[in-house]
């Protein structure tokens, strides 16, 4: 007789733990959610019995898994993927492209721009190229990847002012993001990328003693004086792609007059110039 004790654990069921410890559900609080008898879920986690593709779906709604991982459940379980991951310049993503270059076009004169998964800018508004090259004084960033952007002492880093609460803000972000997608490598690469860089902050760590703001401000020094903004972040709502899932785009708002006036200006420079 085989001893099926030592049998080490199916990738199914190794996905249905790490989730469900993240989740902090017992097995007996999934079932009921999904639909299920905790015999059978229990032996789903044990590779026992293969559960349906409703089944499964059932699971990921009830741990609120995102699309990436509601897709890696199914093929570890031996299905094909439910949802699509087209190329942001796809054809059949045409349509949110619009909505997009539309958000980008109305944020105008200032900063916005779009960034994936991996926080990479996809694109970005003339205004944030104008701000952008203010604040490099003419130079061009050695990354297209915002959080090397920031953390990188020979990039962004040295012109914002208020670097360590700007750090921190973006490590909270990338350890959230590491903790909604556990069996998502990219996110726990990134972070490991940005903690080589000096001096980088805890979380957590300690800022001057003063109230906090009712948003954190990214305060820049420029030769144009400084200049400080807060942002908004937008998503796609009910998407059924996973890159629409993943995107989100980064709207940057004057925290003071001078700042409005600057973008404004620099808007105006750029018009003049094209029409010169």
């Amino acid at each position: 007789m085989v001893d099926t004790s030592a049998r080490p654990p199916s990738p199914l069921g190794r996905l249905l733990r790490e989730w469900r410890t993240l989740r902090r559900q017992s097995q007996l609080d999934l079932a009921l959610a999904a639909e299920m008898s905790t015999r059978h879920l229990s032996c789903v986690e044990t590779g026992k019995a293969r559960p349906s593709r409703e089944a499964l779906g059932r699971i990921a709604a009830a741990l609120d898994m995102p699309l990436r991982a509601r897709n890696a459940l199914l093929l570890a379980a031996g299905y094909a993927p439910e949802y699509a991951e087209h190329d942001w310049t796809a054809p059949a993503l045409e349509r949110m492209r619009q909505a997009v270059e539309l958000i980008l076009a109305h944020q105008e004169p200032y900063p916005a721009f779009v960034l994936d998964r991996a926080w990479n800018v996809l694109a970005a508004n003339g205004s944030a190229t104008r701000v952008n090259r203010l604040l490099m004084d003419g130079r061009e960033s050695r990354h297209a990847n915002l959080l090397h952007q920031v953390f990188d002492p020979r990039d962004f880093r040295p012109v914002i002012v208020n670097w360590s609460a700007v750090a921190e803000k973006f490590l909270h972000h990338l350890h959230a993001q590491v903790a909604a997608a556990p069996t998502d490598p990219v996110p726990r690469r990134l972070l490991a990328d940005i903690a080589r860089y000096p001096d980088v902050p805890a979380l957590g760590s300690p800022h001057d003693g003063e109230a906090p703001a009712p948003v954190l401000t990214l305060e820049f020094r420029s030769r144009a004086g400084g200049l400080r903004f807060f942002e908004t972040i937008t998503t796609f709502s009910m998407p059924h792609d996973v890159t629409l899932q993943e995107l989100r785009i980064e709207c940057a708002f004057p925290a003071d007059a001078h700042t409005a006036a600057v973008c404004a200006r620099l808007a105006r420079e750029e018009n003049a110039a094209a029409t010169a």
